[in-house]
């Protein structure tokens, strides 16, 4: 539970709303806490820029933080993208060129301003993390540093659209997120009479996003227009990259503080989709205090010692049994001087037909055709906290689907750390497959968590360009990392690969069923094996503080569930996915918002082309004389050659729908 802090060195006020005009003349509207004082003893600015409406989405987030930080000597500046919140125009895509020229435009006017100094940092998690690094590289003068929490360098390669050149379920049920989000109005309480006709032209230009993302199926230039690691040189200010090992986005950590050669910071704790101090799973930290160290270091001068302390900081995660939900991970933060760490030596084991080993054997040949409906198990990809259930359950039934090759009990404890590979030798009877591999931790009662796991798209084995199917019955090499892990692993128990090549409901199957067949001693998994550090156990973070919440009155409970189901007689397996985030009261500014989500994902024994994802959400508003709420539903089916994306988006205003609109497109399969 985090402490609450009501008193600050500086007296905090907030301007709500603030309007700044765009180069183009489109105003995007703003909300700013900053020191009563300021005009007299100016501060630097600190600008988090998101589409997720700041007075009725973020606040109960915003609230917790932004005045902490600003009661610190800084201001902090949360602004709606443009087509979101109560900001003017229209919201077309992610991370467009229009959004980092108006991030350029937003940093000129804050450094402008006789309250700041004109020293500006750039903020964000999630979407507020990905422009953040994506402005940082255009270089803008008055933007001085960045904090980037749970983001990506690289959007083909490890967003939510695509893993390992594979389609991902979690592209559907974003794109329904984004498609209720863009159908809901401005504040009239901020905008005026003209809310309605702000609502109409976001709903007349209104569209499902998953087809333009579907229409790039490999890494061409709609997915490098916005990836940092294309060129980390542009990037000259410093970094602070952040992410958690339960969420999606850790990777991205590890990568930059190889990429970028100014100065830098990485950190990874035990979270899933969220800041440091509203961690979950936790132990949650006081962020708030980096954070200030961190601005105070680069936007005031001051020497906090903040670089001084170890530049990769991370949890290494005790052993611990399979659950779908963690309300906390235990470990022992370490520190690294960079990454890579000398630290950390890769190990090499074999794939031998009788386990893993230092020295290969030679064995029958292993033949390998997992079902489809391989991959129920291990969870979602990636995870966003409280206590959802979307955590990686017991391995043992997907172990026994696959492949598996294992060690001895360890003798000792085992620390691993960065990202284990595979080095395969294989060849598949299909000429479109794709290959899992994931590292487990068994327990003496056969028990089995799954650490980490990757995947590839074999049509992608040497380049994710051009994509080269494969040859039936032609032996192929194939190398790919598996997701970065910090994990101990506890003496007595064995460590597990596990090959497979399905992996439902995370990615979509290939068109056809593949049977591979791989050698046995030729293959090999190389581990990141990490040995202990003096100054191991020494860092310790203080408990986290927050400033006070939005005060709201809880209407309707929120809820999660997650349901399998097995018809028998159909052979068919349907997962469903129930998150209903219930309804709030926000008594300071008298809304109401709610929102609720349901994910199905179905597929058919033995049928791939089966593969079936509904995903849909209700997101309501009320406020003053709007009362409004959108209802999104995207479906994707296939072929063995085409796509079938469908989708719906309704608005309603007091119950009464006033909008509609349905699509509809096949899309050529890519290689996929």
């Amino acid at each position: 539970m985090s402490r609450i802090v009501d008193a600050f060195p500086r007296s905090v006020k907030t301007l709500d709303p603030v309007f700044i005009t765009m180069s183009d003349g489109v105003t995007l509207a703003a909300t700013i806490w900053l020191p009563e004082d300021a005009e007299a003893d100016p501060v630097p600015a600190i600008l988090e820029l998101i589409p997720y409406r700041r007075r009725d989405g973020t606040v109960f987030r915003d609230m917790k933080m932004h005045p902490y930080v600003a009661g610190h000597g800084f201001a902090c500046v949360r602004v709606d993208i443009r087509g979101s919140g109560d900001s003017e125009g229209v919201l077309a895509d992610e991370y467009t060129e229009r959004e980092q020229r108006d991030a350029e435009d937003i940093i000129a006017w804050l450094a402008a301003q006789s309250w700041c100094t004109g020293a500006v940092g750039m903020t964000g998690i999630s979407w507020g993390g990905f422009n953040a690094l994506q402005v940082a590289a255009r270089r803008p003068p008055a933007l001085k540093a960045v904090i980037a929490l749970c983001c990506s360098d690289e959007r083909y390669a490890d967003d939510v659209h695509y893993f390992g050149g594979n389609l991902l379920t979690e592209d559907g049920m974003w794109s329904s997120f984004m498609l209720g989000m863009n159908a809901l109005p401005p504040d009239p309480q901020i905008v005026g009479v003209r809310w309605r006709d702000m609502w109409r032209e976001r709903l007349e230009a209104i569209s499902c996003w998953s087809e333009t993302w579907l229409r790039h199926q490999r890494r061409d230039a709609y997915w490098t227009f916005g990836s940092v690691a294309e060129d980390f040189s542009a990037i000259d200010i410093p970094v602070y990259a952040i992410s958690g090992w339960d969420d999606t986005y850790f990777n991205a950590v590890p990568r930059l503080m190889q990429g970028l050669k100014g100065p830098k910071k990485g950190l990874i704790g035990p979270w899933s989709h969220a800041y440091p101090f509203l961690g979950a799973p936790g132990p949650a930290i006081h962020y708030l205090k980096e954070a200030i160290r961190w601005w105070r270091h680069w936007l005031v001068g001051e020497d906090t010692g903040i670089m001084e302390e170890p530049s990769y900081t991370v949890l290494i995660k005790d052993p611990h049994r399979p659950a779908h939900f963690y309300p906390e991970h235990p470990g022992q933060w370490v520190g690294e001087p960079g990454w890579p760490t000398p630290s950390v030596e890769m190990q090499r084991l074999y794939l031998n037909a009788n386990g893993l080993a230092i020295e290969p054997t030679n064995g029958p040949v292993m033949r390998l055709k997992s079902p489809v409906t391989a991959g129920r198990d291990c969870g979602r990809y990636g995870g966003y906290g409280g206590e959802v259930p979307d955590m990686a359950g017991d391995q043992r039934r997907e172990d026994g689907l696959g492949l598996c090759f294992e060690t001895a009990e360890l003798e000792n404890d085992l620390v691993l750390l960065g990202a284990a590979a595979v080095d395969l030798e294989l060849a598949s009877d299909r000429p479109q497959a794709t290959i899992i591999a994931r590292l487990c931790e068994v327990w003496p009662d056969g028990v089995s968590t799954l650490i980490t796991w990757g995947a590839l798209n074999l049509s992608q084995r040497e380049s994710r360009e051009v994509p080269t199917p494969l040859v039936p019955g032609e032996t192929v090499r194939a190398r790919f990392e598996l997701n970065h892990c910090g994990r101990r692993l506890a003496r007595g128990n064995r460590l597990r690969l596990v090959l497979s090549n399905q992996h439902w409901p995370v990615l979509w199957p290939a068109p056809e069923m593949p049977t591979f067949t791989i050698a046995s001693g030729v293959s090999a998994l190389i581990l990141p094996v990490r040995t202990a550090q003096p100054g191991d156990g020494d860092i310790a973070f203080e408990p986290a503080e927050i400033s006070p919440p939005v005060a709201a009155t809880e209407l309707r409970e929120t809820h999660d569930s997650r349901i399998v189901t097995i018809d028998a007689g159909k052979r068919q397996e349907t997962l469903t996915l129930d998150s209903d985030y219930g309804r709030q009261r926000l008594e300071d500014r008298g809304i109401e918002t709610w929102s609720a989500v349901r994910d199905i994902m179905a597929i058919t024994e033995d049928d791939p082309l089966s593969a079936r994802l509904e995903t849909g959400w209700t997101l309501g508003f009320k406020s003053g004389e709007c009362d409004a709420e959108a209802t999104s539903r995207v479906t994707l089916k296939s072929t063995a050659t085409q796509f079938h994306l469908q989708w719906r988006i309704e608005a309603r205003e007091k119950n009464e729908t006033i909008f509609t609109r349905e699509g509809e497109a096949w899309i050529d399969r890519d290689h996929l």
